[in-house]
């Protein structure tokens, strides 16, 4: 059987058992009460009848009039709730002057350049990455070097260093005929190495930058808007919290940006230079066996 079954049952014997009590303890304090009820109205004066009017006009108030006396909650409510925030952003691109402006425009553009950057160098190197993989399955098994050139992408940069290669061995004469083929062959392949590598750092450069200046670009601008914020403090006469504390974190809130601008750049450049790294090693890795097939079919021939 459940233990905890009879629980309700032994509340209510209990209170039956001390429903004697609880009505005798009831009826003393009436008793009490009533006689001191009446002497205290017999103490008190009588009071007008607008006097005793006054209290029940709540009561009789009309719902019109109560929904009157709600409105103004509501209002008061719904005011402070769209009540904007003094420290905000918003607030300091409104009461901030041309240069802070700048300031923060250039910190955007800074930051959507890097994240554009950061994208388009991320597919590109997808991009040579599945490019380096269609070379290794494609090109090394043609025929002839122009079979397997054909076999690649046109924008492929392993095609752009086959091609160079057979432009080399084609344009070996007049006075590029005093070169030894070897070299030349060297020469046109390297040079095409230069170029992607050349193609793949681009937009790099930007990362560093935005990097390296971005906090500096930021704290110009604490340091411009503490600078304000003094000397609207100095005018006013009045260097409370409430008056430091606003205008003081808008201006922290430079060195943030600049500091949320910077970190993502300097992440992705590093992470990017690597990841150039391996690509460029599969480049390099092909260009030195392609190297070696030309020649080697040439003296075939």
């Amino acid at each position: 059987m459940n233990r905890f079954a009879p629980t309700p049952f032994v509340k209510g014997t209990r209170v039956r058992n001390n429903l004697p009590r609880i009505l005798v303890s009831c009826a003393c304090a009436l008793s009490l009460a009533l006689p001191l009820t009446a002497a205290l109205a017999q103490a008190q004066p009588a009071t007008p009848p607008a006097a005793t009017t006054a209290p029940p006009a709540p009561e009789a108030a009309t719902p019109g009039s109560a929904a009157e006396v709600k409105a103004p909650d509501a209002a008061a409510k719904k005011g402070a709730d769209a009540l904007d925030n003094p420290y905000g952003i918003e607030a300091l691109w409104k009461n901030s002057d041309a240069v802070t402006k700048t300031v923060l425009l250039l910190l955007l553009i800074m930051s959507v350049g890097s994240w554009y950057i950061m994208i388009v160098k991320v597919l590109e190197q997808a991009k040579m990455n599945r490019q380096a993989k269609a070379a290794a399955r494609d090109f090394w098994s043609a025929g002839t070097v122009l079979q397997g050139a054909a076999a690649l992408d046109a924008k492929s940069p392993f095609r752009f260093m086959a091609d160079a290669a057979s432009n080399a061995v084609k344009k070996h004469d007049g006075l590029m005929g005093h070169v030894p083929l070897n070299d030349w062959i060297a020469m046109g392949i390297q040079r095409a190495v230069e170029r992607i590598q050349s193609n793949t750092q681009g937009g790099l450069a930007f990362l560093a930058t935005v990097g390296s200046t971005s906090p500096f670009v930021g704290l110009f601008g604490t340091v411009w808007g503490i600078y304000h914020a003094l000397t609207a403090i100095g005018i006013s006469g009045q260097a409370s919290i409430d008056k430091v504390a606003g205008p003081v974190g808008e201006a922290l809130i430079m060195t943030a940006i600049g500091l949320a601008v910077a970190v993502p750049a300097v992440l992705a450049y590093n992470w990017l230079v690597r990841r150039n790294k391996a690509v460029m090693d599969d480049v390099r890795a092909f260009s030195n066996d392609l190297h070696a097939v030309v020649l080697g079919t040439i003296k075939h021939n």
